[in-house]
């Protein structure tokens, strides 16, 4: 890949730095990127689902992932690791992101990985032709398409040194600090870089000077390079032996920091693990002679660099670079206290999950009330046979009769003179474990039963240990000589549109082994609803996490409420019409065992 970056590269961060990753959007809004670059981020220790940026005046929400496989396979465009683990866990990260694989490049920032692990860790990179800057860099960047966290700086010092937009320098530099020092040099004496790389000031770094200046070579957008070295280290020799064969014709320009070192008795050791001599050629000095010998531009100090820039830079002579619009970022920017993924209201037409409501509402659409459910609750599309089934399950569970508690609760609270919508809620509120529950209960069960392979005796007796009823089996009236026709009808329902049924199938094995105990302990109407909800998941091609996640969060539940809540109101409204009388439980039905209250 010529190009170490583009417009299109998209990153996983490892560990949540909210300040690098809101410079890096900040960044993408300011030279107009049409994707945020940060892709996901993977925070072990977040129990959040996502974290809320900046880009620009507005928000965006970027995902969050405990695992980077988990983040990986939902981002799999992202191909980018930005690695901000500490040294303690920053080469375990980047050697499982390497087996994963997908990933074309990858930055450690964590500065003392150990020699060993550093050396065996890239290595490895090499081997799966992965790209690693660092450990103990600040990344690096491509002017006009992607930056690395916290490189060049603020916004306002990208924009001063033209990284805002491509120039014609390809940079190579070990200091990060000095990388953006250079990139103003290069913007006050030149057009800016094309590409820069900061490639970390640790002994053993993953690409050495030699991979950026081979790549920067075939990178078209480069028309001559800087090399930054420092005291310490051979890795200036090989790219002499690359000028010297052919491998590199462009312009370099390159100097060594710390010639100051010979001024010294004794071996001094610089900033960087790596910057320190171990001999007269590791020698800033040493270097800087051998670089000018091979036909490489080295100043006679760092202060005549700008102007060995400019030379250079002139000699070229260049088309001058047009300068982009560009975005500016707020100086006061507001967090939103909501978040709405399902509709919205600001335009001419509210929508439902992208689609204006005029488009699902009238029946000239072919739409139903399962359309709209499965686009307000799951923001998906489902097929026809999906919708119907969730209408049929609304239909079924709509009323059950006066005598159960939320109709009853509803009808009494009616009685008393409320309104509609207080009489509903009353009888909304006894919906839970012990009326409705059951839906979510038979499928959260009996999916554990079949997810783990239990027979039907194995589920029985790990049921009884754990002290439960079995949900969805049993009832009061029903058996299998007098059958519940609203199974029967969704059942039959599931038989000729699912294209299958596993789930409801391993519960008829169950069926038969509790009623050939007692007829009346047969799949009851919850269990079949919440049995075939998995099953219709499960067609529609959810991961087994997500349907369990809909079980837990109470989704299953929740058709119980909307069914339930037409039959509720027409007990309320039936009260109303008959114009009941404030309502008062008679007395001979209430058990009185009231004793004389103890003096203490």
């Amino acid at each position: 890949m010529d190009r170490l970056y583009t417009k299109e590269t998209q990153a996983i961060f490892w560990n949540n730095n909210k300040t690098a990753i809101q410079r890096m959007l900040d960044y993408d809004y300011t030279i107009k990127r049409e994707k945020p670059s940060v892709a996901a981020i993977v925070a072990p220790t977040s129990s959040n689902k996502f974290e809320k940026f900046f880009y620009g005046p507005d928000e965006v929400m970027i995902p969050l992932f405990k695992k980077t496989a988990e983040a990986k396979e939902a981002q799999p465009q992202a191909d980018v690791l930005l690695n901000f683990a500490s040294f303690r866990t920053a080469y375990e990260v980047t050697m499982e992101a390497l087996e994963i694989g997908g990933f074309s490049s990858m930055m450690i920032t964590a500065e003392g990985i150990p020699e060993r692990l550093a050396r065996k860790m890239n290595q490895t990179a090499r081997e799966k032709n992965v790209t690693v800057i660092g450990p103990a860099t600040v990344g690096a960047i491509t002017p006009g398409a992607f930056k690395v966290a916290n490189i060049g700086g603020t916004i306002t010092n990208i924009v001063n040194s033209k990284l805002h937009r491509a120039g014609s320098c390809g940079l190579v530099t070990r200091s990060g600090g000095l990388f953006n020092e250079l990139s103003n040099i290069i913007s006050i004496n030149a057009d800016g870089i094309a590409e820069g790389v900061a490639i970390g000031g640790d002994r053993f770094v993953g690409s050495v000077f030699i991979d950026n200046l081979l790549r920067m070579e075939k990178n078209p957008d480069v028309k001559y390079m800087i090399l930054l070295g420092e005291v310490g280290g051979t890795e200036e020799y090989k790219v002499i032996e690359a000028i010297k064969n052919g491998q590199i014709t462009k312009p370099v320009i390159a100097w060594c920091i710390g010639t100051i070192a010979k001024h010294y008795d004794s071996g001094v050791q610089f900033g960087h693990a790596g910057a320190s001599a171990n001999g007269e050629m590791e020698t800033a000095e040493y270097k800087n002679n051998a670089m000018k010998e091979a036909g490489i531009n080295v100043p006679d100090s760092f202060n005549d660099l700008p102007a060995m820039i400019n030379k250079v830079f002139t000699e070229l002579n260049l088309a001058k670079i047009p300068e982009p619009e560009m975005n500016t970022v707020p100086a006061s920017r507001r967090s939103k206290e909501f978040i709405c993924t399902i509709s919205d209201d600001r335009g001419e037409e509210c929508t439902y999950a992208g689609f204006p409501i005029s488009s699902v509402a009238t029946p000239a659409t072919g739409k139903g009330i399962g359309d709209v459910i499965s686009l307000l609750w799951f923001k998906k599309q489902y097929p026809k046979w999906a919708t119907e089934f969730i209408e049929t399950v609304i239909k079924t569970v709509a009323d059950h009769g006066p005598a159960v508690s939320g109709a009853h609760n509803a009808k009494v609270t009616a009685r008393a003179g409320k309104s509609v919508v207080e009489s509903l809620v009353t009888g909304l509120l006894t919906i839970g474990p012990r009326f409705g529950g059951a839906i979510d209960g038979a499928a959260e069960h009996f999916k554990y039963a079949d997810d783990n392979n239990l027979s039907p005796k194995e589920f029985l007796s790990h049921m009884k240990k754990q002290g439960i009823p079995i949900p969805g089996i049993g009832h009061r009236i029903k058996s299998l000589k007098n059958p519940d026709l609203r199974v029967t009808g969704l059942m039959n329902f599931a038989a000729e549109n699912f294209p299958a049924t596993p789930l409801l199938d391993y519960a008829r094995t169950v069926e038969a082994l509790t009623t050939s105990k007692k007829e009346n302990l047969i799949l009851n109407v919850d269990g079949t609803i919440g049995i075939l909800m998995v099953d219709m998941w499960r067609a529609l091609g959810y991961e087994e996490d997500e349907i369990n996640e809909f079980i837990a969060s109470g989704t299953l539940n929740a058709f119980f409420i909307v069914g339930r809540s037409i039959g509720f109101i027409g007990h309320v409204l039936d009260e109303k019409r008959l114009a009941m009388p404030m309502y008062r439980h008679p007395m001979d039905d209430i058990l009185y065992d009231v004793q004389q209250a103890e003096e203490i």
